[in-house]
């Protein structure tokens, strides 16, 4: 076991790949000399060279454009979004080119791309800067979305993802860049389409991802001091979900909380919410509750807290589904 933050954890799964593959490429903007705004990146140009890590200009539709020319050469190019916010220029070139061009071209292309965007608030950033667009790519056909939530995931599940041959949606939880964990550099990782149970518990069933996984954890151990054991699970795939851990747990527990940071409407809460609906109809005490963000753009920094899912509106869903 070694103890490390998340963003060195990242790193070193970005090293581990590019010495396991010569054909792995990083790219973005400040990526190379700087090592990236968050650092993960740091040291990686000075080891593998320019031709490998490469600075891009401030173009995200030319620098996932110039990714997919890429993978036509045989390279499997890993994409740095800087900020959440600033992927929306290439969002055309994701949904339209790189989602489609495995099916489009009958299985003879592949796109073995991974477009890592840091994601979510909690760090006091300017506009634009704490965005959660998870759901605007989950619902694309054609692309894989996954969310680490700890440094030990953040290490193997970078490398699986570059290791895909399918495009990935990187989801990287800003504000636990800096949470240190222990990181089993010699593990048996978990499969990367999976969800897994984080904490197991009888009384009520916590789902959610990312950034939110810590806030359920502390949940659950603050709900101790009312005699209630909450389950956690982290589902790490948003698309494709699996959704198998969380139907066992929902039918044990008969009470189902989806939690997350982005808007109410039509986020992954929805979805989640709808297939356990389906799956545990006979097994629920209470509806499927959603704690998320609210309808609105990101509000200022001063004000993101109260914007935030917390441990009281956590608390209060978990009382709510109870008093049915």
């Amino acid at each position: 076991m070694t103890r490390m933050s998340m963003v060195k954890a990242l790193n070193s799964g970005l090293r581990r790949a590019m010495e396991a593959d010569p054909q792995v490429l990083v790219m973005g903007e400040d990526i190379g000399r700087l090592g990236g705004v968050f650092r993960v990146t740091e040291g990686l140009q000075k080891d593998f060279g320019d031709g490998r890590v490469m600075d891009t200009p401030l173009a995200e539709s030319a620098i996932v454009g110039t990714a997919v020319g890429l993978t036509f050469r045989g390279f499997r190019p890993v994409v740095e979004i800087q900020f959440d916010g600033f992927v929306y220029p290439a969002y055309d070139q994701i949904v339209s080119q790189v989602a489609k061009l495995h099916f489009r071209s009958r299985g003879r292309v592949r796109m073995p791309i991974v477009i890592r965007i840091p994601y979510g608030g909690g760090i006091g950033a300017v506009e634009h800067h704490s965005e959660s667009p998870e759901a605007q790519f989950a619902l694309t056909a054609g692309l894989k979305v996954v969310s680490c939530a700890d440094p030990h995931d953040a290490h193997w599940m970078i490398q699986q993802a570059i290791a895909s041959d399918d495009p990935v949606v990187f989801m990287e939880p800003k504000r636990r860049y800096w949470e240190s964990g222990e990181v089993d550099l010699g593990a048996e990782p978990l499969p990367l389409w999976s969800s897994r149970i984080v904490r197991p518990g009888r009384d009520a069933t916590l789902i959610t991802y990312g950034p939110m996984v810590k806030t359920c954890l502390d949940s659950a151990r603050a709900a101790e001091a009312d005699g209630l054991d909450l389950e956690v699970i982290d589902l790490r795939t948003l698309s494709p979900l699996d959704l198998a851990p969380v139907v066992e747990s929902v039918r044990r527990t008969g009470h189902a909380i989806v939690v997350h940071e982005a808007a109410r409407t039509l986020g992954l809460g929805a979805e989640v919410a709808s297939r356990i609906s389906e799956e545990c109809f006979y097994s629920l005490e209470s509806p499927v509750l959603r704690v998320t963000g609210y309808d609105m753009p990101y509000p200022p920094s001063r004000a993101e807290h109260d914007f935030l899912p917390g441990l009281d509106r956590i608390l209060d869903a978990v009382d709510r589904a109870r008093a049915f």
